[in-house]
């Protein structure tokens, strides 16, 4: 067994995660010559995108499968 234990260090990541959730998130125009990032994840109930470039967020999307989307696996419905 390992013992849980909450110290300042995990007191202060949990108050910066709380502060980034409940703050707007600022959107950026792309620059035309850096590269993209994107992220994507995937459950049986949805999915969701993060476009990225230079650590920044230009565009978040997300929605909710389609009744025979809900078969793919979670392969295919993260590369979309």
């Amino acid at each position: 067994k390992v013992k849980f234990e909450w110290g300042d260090k995990q007191e202060a990541a949990f108050q910066l995660l709380k502060q980034k959730l409940c703050s707007v998130p600022i959107l950026v125009l792309p620059e035309g010559s850096e590269d993209f990032i994107v992220y994507c994840d995937a459950l049986n109930k949805g999915l969701g995108a993060v476009l990225m470039q230079k650590e920044k967020v230009i565009s978040y999307a997300s929605r909710q499968l389609k009744i025979h989307e809900k078969n793919y696996t979670t392969h295919d419905l993260e590369l979309g």
